[in-house]
């Protein structure tokens, strides 16, 4: 995780293409925020978009945004898309490997050419945005070979949790300070339960120990999380 993190940090200041791989629940999103935070454009939009839960027909809109009297029932001025609401800044096209197809071909041009246009309009719209892309999925066998190849330029493998067991009391100490802020406790955890948690294997990985932590500090009654209340 400390390459990962080198890596991330030098990668930073550039604008190159990055494809973070790795489990649901590793903490993509958040190697993502670390990248834009530590670039020239910390000061500038950082933007989301899960690729798998905005519905396929409305992805280009979202997206690209559409001019006025495009179509029934859109906003009567028109309406920006997300690229252009981050333009400046940084764009998390997250769940990449749920792109539909027949997208992959306009989101290769927008990373190729730097520019959108917008549904129903005839100008094209330049945008300086660095795009990160993330995916639990295997790209190779889902995507057009050219989007994959202008993915691919740097990518970045964050390891399952399992694979770092030493990181577990780190995330531990973490989450209890952090669910002792929110909840206004001042709770601690004994040895057995710490080393229980840090055998086990967290198929889901951070986000699945986060829940985890959070259920014992709101359902264990002491002020010592116990391998019993676990």
């Amino acid at each position: 995780m400390s390459q990962v993190m080198d890596q991330a940090r030098r990668l930073a200041p550039t604008d190159v293409t990055i494809l973070l791989l790795g489990e649901s629940g590793t903490g993509k999103e958040l190697v993502a925020k670390f990248i834009h935070q530590a670039s020239s454009r910390k000061e500038q939009p950082f933007i989301r978009i899960n690729c798998s839960s905005i519905p396929e027909n409305l992805l280009e809109s979202e997206l690209f945004g559409y001019e006025a009297g495009s179509f029934t029932g859109g906003a009567a001025h028109g309406r920006k898309g997300l690229l252009e609401h981050a333009n400046g800044g940084t764009v998390l096209l997250d769940e990449i490997g749920d792109m539909p197809y027949p997208m992959q071909s306009k989101i290769l041009r927008v990373l190729q050419e730097k520019e959108i246009m917008r549904i129903g309009g005839n100008q094209p719209i330049r945008l300086d945005i660095r795009f990160i892309a993330a995916t639990n999925r295997n790209i190779p066998e889902l995507f057009r070979s050219d989007l994959y190849h202008r993915l691919n330029m740097a990518p970045l493998r964050i390891p399952a949790l399992r694979q770092r067991k030493e990181d577990i009391p780190l995330l531990i100490e973490y989450f209890l300070s952090h669910f002792n802020q929110e909840y206004q406790t001042a709770k601690g955890m004994d040895q057995k339960l710490s080393a229980a948690l840090s055998s086990m294997p967290f198929y889901g990985n951070i986000r699945e120990l986060r829940n985890l932590m959070e259920r014992l500090m709101i359902l264990s009654p002491g002020n010592e999380l116990r391998l019993e209340d676990f």
